[in-house]
């Protein structure tokens, strides 16, 4: 292997640091803002705890309907940033930020008018339903300002404007935890709300979030600049293939998103302290999530504009070293999770059974977390590259022809003890990375959408296969 098939692990960490952490914070702060309602109604006892993550479900419900629109722009983004097409980045803006807004709309009014509705399809316990039905008719009109909030997010991290949407997810924060506080528990003469409270600290930080977004947008010109007239200019040619590419994401995360569904519905359907065990646990999960997440998303817009500027290689080999990195973050995370999880899961005011739950769930997950997480990483640099058929289609075919059949037939055929079901949720991701290992180092995932990437492809195809000839 020569000098430059080799990855250069001091310009690899350099990257990391300049990009990658300050975008993986800036989402671990984003997530973060989301689970503090489950956090602070802990205190309201498990019952409220429940509720919340049942609605927490249908918000992830909501985000795989979305987010293939987003996955779809950051390829865009991240390439023509590569390629300095400022025109394309708008293009892409304009159309993604309509899409989004479409979805989040119509989901926004069926959790607005219909939240009952919406709840019973995750769980039949009418108890809960009645304590979520509040929260979730309020964080409905959340939805818009979210997806707004997101495509602008996505915008200024593809240009490496990174710091603009660290420093409003800190403000989103602080306001959510401030709100959360004097609403949940009724301070400073306010009523004491609880889990409705929670909602309205949600709405209102979302506010914080996107006003600050649009005010960096606006005043900071030195990358791109924001055109109405380009963002509307879309042109047959452009949707055609902007859909092109995004269709597959969005079939990724909508059929995983109704798989989710499916898992949440057996998990809806089981005792109390296990569901209350569950909601803590998806926090929990979500912080180690926000965090890879954030790399994830790092790792698409260094590896897409390796690949929209023509320096394949370059990219090919970052994303080597992504798979290499974040799940060993993942590990490390939920190692310190397992051994601290008493106090961790103390925070939501659990019983002794739920705890229990707790711990052991943290346990599976130190093994299938890290697993899913080097599988999460290389999809994300598929797609960064051009390529999201493959990637698509082994994770939707595992998810229903494995992990999903299998949690059913243990929680509602069987009626297994609830940590083997838990077991079952992850049971697709060891198959999954055999291929995905196999298809990175093939390269073939790369596809660039720019000129400059596509005059390039020819040499990097030469080279990979020379040294696929030398290894023979």
């Amino acid at each position: 292997m020569n000098n430059r098939e080799k990855l250069d692990w001091k310009v690899f960490f350099q990257a990391v640091v300049t990009i990658a952490l300050p975008i993986a914070f800036q989402n671990f702060l984003s997530t973060t803002a989301s689970m503090v309602d489950t956090i602070m109604i802990g205190s309201q006892g498990e019952l409220s705890v429940a509720a919340v993550g049942i609605c927490s479900q249908i918000t992830s419900l909501f985000f795989s309907c979305y987010f293939g629109f987003a996955g779809g722009a950051l390829l865009f983004f991240s390439q023509y940033w590569g390629a300095d097409n400022s025109k394309g980045i708008n293009r892409t803006f304009g159309l993604s930020l309509a899409c989004m807004l479409v979805v989040a709309l119509a989901f926004g009014g069926v959790a607005v008018s219909h939240p009952g509705f919406l709840l019973r399809i995750y769980t039949d316990k009418e108890n809960i339903i009645a304590v979520g039905i509040p929260y979730i008719r309020i964080v409905g009109f959340a939805y818009p300002l979210q997806v707004m909030a997101l495509i602008i997010s996505f915008l200024m991290r593809s240009t490496e404007r990174v710091k603009a949407p660290l420093v409003c997810s800190v403000l989103a924060l602080l306001t959510n935890f401030v709100l959360n506080w004097i609403l949940i528990y009724g301070r400073f003469g306010m009523p004491r709300m609880g889990a409705a409270g929670a909602a309205v600290g949600t709405l209102v930080s979302g506010m914080v979030n996107l006003a600050g977004l649009l005010l960096f947008l606006c005043r900071d010109k030195s990358a791109v600049t924001i055109r109405l007239r380009d963002m509307f200019s879309w042109g047959e040619g452009f949707s055609v293939t902007y859909l092109k590419k995004c269709l597959p994401i969005i079939c990724n995360e909508l059929f995983y998103g109704i798989g989710q569904m499916l898992i949440n519905i057996v998990i809806g359907h089981q005792a109390e302290a296990a569901i209350a065990a569950m909601a803590a646990f998806r926090v929990l999960e979500g912080f180690v999530f926000a965090f890879f997440g954030g790399l994830a998303d790092a790792s698409s817009v260094v590896v897409g504009k390796e690949v929209g500027a023509g320096n394949h290689m370059r990219g090919y080999q970052y994303v080597k070293g992504f798979a290499l990195l974040c799940p060993a973050i993942t590990f490390c995370i939920t190692g310190v999770g397992f051994l601290f999880n008493r106090p961790l899961l103390g925070l939501f005011g659990l019983g002794a059974e739920a705890m229990y739950y707790g711990k052991y769930m943290i346990l599976i997950y130190l093994a299938a977390g890290t697993i899913r997480t080097c599988n999460y990483i290389m999809n994300s640099c598929y797609r960064a590259g051009g390529e999201a058929v493959f990637g698509t289609v082994l994770e939707i075919v595992c998810l229903f022809s494995i992990s999903v059949p299998a949690t059913w037939i243990a929680g509602m055929v069987l009626h297994l003890p609830f940590l083997a079901v838990f077991s079952f949720l992850y049971t697709d991701e060891l198959i999954r990375l055999a291929f995905e290992i196999w298809y990175t180092a093939g390269g073939k995932w790369v596809k660039p959408v720019t000129e400059e990437g596509r005059r390039a492809l020819p040499a990097f195809r030469e080279e990979l296969a020379g040294r696929r000839k030398k290894q023979a």
